[in-house]
Order: structure tokens, then C-alpha cells, then sequence
């Protein structure tokens, strides 16, 4: 049994299946607990935060996180001035995301903001209510949230189980 244990706390895509699997877990029963809102995009924010065991885990989450909230920003404050995104709207979100993410150096993260940014600008309404993008970057921020925290959680259970098994870190 030891010997099973230790090969799950260090198997990258065990860890990294066990913690998607969470995820959408989490995510699932959060769309079908509460249809009536568009809850999608809490499960695929979850997915997308969510990263590998390994050192830098935690710091590709956060980077994660900083995107999704860079690329929702933008895409409220473009639907802001424009509450009907035109294609030229969407191009200087993408210019203005890509912008941010270079300044923050979380470039490797862009596309993470990028898909958040359409995620608020171009999905349909599904509702009549004027606040729908700004409902949906929430969700995308609880989406971040729980995905950051399924990985933090994890990643401090994985390091008490490789202290005890005294499996060393490389």
C-alpha cells in the first residue's frame, strides 16, 4: 500500500487527473444545483486554474488566476463603453489583455485572459438582466477561486504525505 501511495503523490498526471476530476466535479454540481444561472463558466474557469503537481504549481496557478481576472476586467470594461462588442471592440480588448499580461509579465498566461476576456464579451445573454457580464466575470473570478484553492489544498496534503513517506523533492 506504501508503495502505491508514494507512486500517486508523485505521478504528475495522477495528481493532475485527481485534481480535474475535483474540479469539474465541483463545477458540475454547481451548474446542476443552480440551472437558472449560467454557471458554465465557473467549471471551465475551475479547468483552466488548475495546475500539475510540481514546484511551480502554485506560481502557474496564480498566474493563472492573475489572467482570468485581467482578461474579465477588460472584457467589463469593454462592454462598459460598448455594451454591444463589435468586432473592433473584441480586437482591442484582445490588444489591451495582451498589454497587461506583458506589464504583469504573466505572458505565458495570455491566452488563459484572452478566453476569459470572450468568455465575457462574446457568449449570448441568456437573460434579460443588463448585469449578465458582469455576473459572468464572477463567475469566472469563483471559477479562479476554487480552481486556486483545489490546487493549494492539494499541494499541501501531497507535501505532509511526501514529508511522511520521505519522498524528497527535487
Amino acid at each position: 500500500m506504501d508503495a502505491l501511495i508514494k507512486r500517486i503523490i508523485t505521478s504528475q498526471l495522477i495528481i493532475y487527473i485527481f485534481r480535474c476530476i475535483i474540479g469539474f466535479v465541483i463545477g458540475y454540481e454547481l451548474m446542476m444545483n443552480y440551472p437558472k444561472y449560467d454557471l458554465f463558466w465557473v467549471l471551465l474557469s475551475i479547468i483552466l486554474v488548475i495546475s500539475p503537481e510540481g514546484k511551480d504549481s502554485r506560481r502557474l496557478t496564480i498566474e493563472r488566476v492573475k489572467s482570468n481576472l485581467i482578461g474579465s476586467a477588460v472584457g467589463l470594461g469593454c462592454e462598459f463603453f460598448n455594451d454591444k462588442p463589435t468586432i473592433y471592440v473584441i480586437i482591442v480588448g484582445i490588444i489591451i489583455t495582451s498589454i497587461i499580461c506583458y506589464v504583469l509579465n504573466v505572458m505565458n498566461m495570455a491566452r488563459v485572459a484572452i478566453v476569459a476576456l470572450l468568455i465575457v464579451l462574446l457568449q449570448p445573454h441568456l437573460s434579460e438582466i443588463e448585469l449578465t457580464p458582469i455576473f459572468r466575470a464572477g463567475t469566472v473570478v469563483l471559477g479562479c477561486i476554487i480552481g486556486f484553492s483545489i490546487t493549494l489544498f492539494s499541494s499541501i496534503l501531497i507535501r505532509r504525505l511526501k514529508k511522511h513517506y520521505k519522498i524528497i523533492e527535487s
